[in-house]
Parts: C-alpha cells; sequence; structure tokens
C-alpha cells in the first residue's frame, strides 16, 4: 500500500513509544530528568532499531512532498534527541539542522536541560534563529512540554497510591486530551505527536502493572483463602475515587487558547530566555 500523510503518522507514534520504552529501561537509557522520572513506568524494550525506523520514515515522508514535512522534521527531531543522549554533538546538530529544515519549530524543546550545554555553541544558534513561530503556536508547544512532565508525575504519583491495595480492581491513567486547534505551522504537529507517545507509553505501562497486581492478589487468595474482603472492599472504594479525580485533573487540564494570542509568524524568543516547565 502506498504511502500516506496519515499511514505514517501511526508508524511514527509507534517509534516514539518504542523508544520511550528502550530508553527508560536502559537499552539506550538518556541522561535528562525525564527519562529518571519515567524509568519506573515503562515496560520491556521492544527488539525495534528505533533509530533505522526513523531514518526510514524519514525517507518515506520526503518523498511524499511538503504535506508530509512535519513527519520529516519530527523524525530528525528525534534523531537529535538520542544523538544528543549518546553525547555526539555533531550529529545532534546535523539532525536538528536538518529538522528545522523540514519545519520544525519548537522553541520549548532548545530549552530542555540537555541541550542547555549547547546554546553557547553558534551552529545551534544559527539553527535556531531559523525557526519561525507564532504566540498562539509558542503558547501551545509550552503547554504541549508542560504536560509531558505533569503525565510522568501523575504515573509517579499513581504507583504509589497503588502500593498495597488488596482489590483486583484495575486502574487508568488518564491523560489531557491534545489539542485540537489549527497549527498556524505544521510543525507544532510533531510535539504533538511526542506528547501522544508520551501518553501512550505511561499508560501502557500503568496498565500492565496493574494486572499485574490484580492477578497477584487474586492468586493470593486462591493460595491461602485468607483474602481481606472488607480491606479490598474499602480499597477498591478509595482506588475509584482516586480515579476520578484524576478524570476530573486531566479533563481540567486541557489546552485553552489565549484569546488574542498573535497567529503572524515571527522569530523565536532568544535562545536562553525560556523558562522550560518542570
Amino acid at each position: 500500500m502506498a504511502d500516506t500523510v496519515h499511514s505514517l503518522i501511526p508508524r511514527l507514534h509507534e517509534l516514539l513509544v518504542t523508544h520511550l520504552t528502550q530508553e527508560a529501561t536502559g537499552a539506550n537509557r538518556a541522561r535528562d530528568a525525564f527519562s529518571s522520572l519515567a524509568h519506573a513506568f515503562l515496560g520491556a524494550p521492544q527488539p525495534v532499531d528505533v533509530a533505522a525506523g526513523l531514518h526510514d520514515l524519514v525517507a518515506r515522508a520526503t518523498a511524499l512532498g511538503p504535506d508530509a514535512a512535519w513527519l520529516a522534521a519530527a523524525g530528525h527531531a528525534s534523531l537529535a534527541g538520542m544523538a544528543l543522549t549518546r553525547g555526539e554533538a555533531e550529529r545532534t546538530l546535523y539532525h536538528l539542522d536538518a529538522a528545522v529544515t523540514f519545519g520544525y519549530n519548537d522553541c520549548v524543546a532548545f530549552h530542555a536541560g540537555p541541550l542547555r550545554p549547547l546554546h553557547h555553541d553558534p551552529r545551534l544558534r544559527f539553527v535556531y534563529e531559523r525557526m519561525r513561530v507564532t504566540a498562539a503556536d509558542l503558547d501551545e508547544l509550552y503547554w504541549l512540554h508542560r504536560e509531558m512532565h505533569v503525565m510522568v508525575r501523575e504515573a509517579q504519583d499513581a504507583t504509589v497510591d497503588n502500593i498495597g491495595r488488596s482489590d483486583t480492581g484495575v486502574s487508568s491513567l488518564p491523560a489531557a486530551p491534545l489539542p485540537t486547534r489549527e497549527p498556524d505551522s505544521p510543525g507544532v504537529l510533531a510535539t504533538r505527536i511526542e506528547l501522544a507517545a508520551v501518553q501512550t507509553a505511561l499508560q501502557q505501562s500503568a496498565l500492565k502493572a496493574e494486572f499485574q497486581r490484580s492477578s497477584g492478589n487474586t492468586s493470593l487468595d486462591l493460595i491461602d483463602g485468607g483474602w481481606d474482603y472488607g480491606r479490598a472492599r474499602r480499597d477498591a472504594w478509595h482506588a475509584d475515587e482516586l480515579d476520578a479525580r484524576r478524570e476530573r485533573d486531566a479533563a481540567a487540564r486541557a489546552f485553552v487558547e489565549r484569546p488574542g494570542a498573535g497567529r503572524v509568524l515571527g522569530p523565536c524568543p532568544p535562545l536562553g530566555s525560556v523558562v522550560y516547565p518542570a
């Protein structure tokens, strides 16, 4: 079947989820704060060469022309992140330059901790200064990065809350809805996919841990019949309350476009001036 933009989006999402999983479990461990937080929540890595997959995706997206340029940009940006975690500054700069050439304009990502040591490099500054973004898109980019960190904290809190639960219920990990506004520049779509991948990876891991806990509790009851049904019932009620609260909190975090936010493309804020969300 011939490639289309819509057929390549799930492939990019799949590769990013796999990369997050491998990264967090040590197969390709990143050295930034996000990866260390995520390590506790992601499952075993799949035997997938993510870098090769991203190179293939870039080639296929490039062949589709301008409508798929943002997919090529996302692929190069992800390859830049992988090179950065390996300490390969030259390859990082190469892929960032290619990403921007294809329309990548995530000004906020350039202010994440791992890239800060390169801020003094004139080549990075040149790449950064080529990007253009609108005020409305910049608002969304900041929200997308903040939500990645919020999602990790929610997963961490849920894991702590579920320690010692004696019921057999299974709790999911709610996620804030992705923005549906029409972005002023397609580069924003690359960061939306990145957030979607973070959400999926953490949700999959949370469900895996919950099924293991639930089946473990069932096995204990079958073995010795000493299950405390009263406690299990109370734990289930408490879990339901927490689940409902997390659902409400996730819905309340939905992106809301700022009234009057500019829609004209212009330079990004000066490099180093953006406070990266934590």
